[in-house]
C-alpha cells in the first residue's frame, strides 16, 4: 500500500514539475499560446467588461422612469439598443485585434465617441425636457456609458503601454 502511495506521489510530483517548468519557461501554462496571450493582457479584461456592460446591463437596468411610472429600458428604444449593441460589438472586435495594437487603439477611440454621443443624448433627454413630460426619474442605466468610457480609457492606456514597450525593444535591436 505504501508503494502505491509512493508511486502516486511521484506521478503528482512529476506533473507539478512539468507545469512549473512550462510556467517558468513560457510565463504561463496554456496549450494554445495565441489565445492565452490575448487573455493575459489587462486591456482584454477591460474590453470584456465594456462588452458585458454594453451588451447586457442596459436591458436589465432601467434607463429612466417616465411620467406614467413605467420603466424604460434600452429594448424599448430601437436606436438606443442599437447603440449599446454597437458598443459591445466594437469592444469584442477590439479584443480580437490584439495583434494590431494601432487598429485596436482606433477602434477603442471610436467606441468612446459612440459612448459619448449616447451619454450626451441621455443628459440632453433628462435635463432639457421641461415639466417632466417624458422623464420623471433617472435610472442607473444612464451611467453605463460613463463606466464604459472609463474602462475604454484604461484599455487604451494599457495598449499604449504595450506599444511603447514594443518600440523600446525595437530600438535596442
Amino acid at each position: 500500500m505504501s508503494e502505491c502511495f509512493a508511486n502516486n506521489v511521484t506521478i503528482i510530483r512529476i506533473i507539478f514539475q512539468q507545469i512549473r517548468g512550462n510556467y517558468q519557461k513560457d510565463g504561463y501554462f496554456c496549450p494554445s499560446k495565441p489565445i492565452c496571450t490575448m487573455i493575459q493582457r489587462i486591456q482584454t479584461f477591460f474590453l470584456a467588461i465594456v462588452a458585458l456592460m454594453a451588451g447586457g446591463l442596459p436591458f436589465v437596468l432601467s434607463l429612466w422612469i417616465d411620467g406614467n411610472g413605467a420603466e424604460v429600458f434600452a429594448k424599448n428604444e430601437l436606436w438606443i439598443s442599437i447603440a449599446f449593441y454597437s458598443s459591445a460589438i466594437l469592444a469584442l472586435i477590439s479584443i480580437f485585434m490584439y495583434k494590431n495594437r494601432q487598429n485596436q487603439f482606433v477602434v477603442n477611440r471610436l467606441n468612446m465617441i459612440l459612448n459619448l454621443f449616447l451619454l450626451g443624448f441621455f443628459v440632453y433627454r433628462s435635463l432639457s425636457l421641461s415639466g417632466e413630460n417624458t422623464i420623471s426619474e433617472k435610472g442607473i442605466g444612464m451611467l453605463i456609458p460613463v463606466f464604459s468610457i472609463v474602462f475604454l480609457v484604461l484599455a487604451n492606456r494599457a495598449i499604449k503601454k504595450d506599444e511603447d514597450l514594443v518600440k523600446s525593444v525595437d530600438r535596442l535591436r
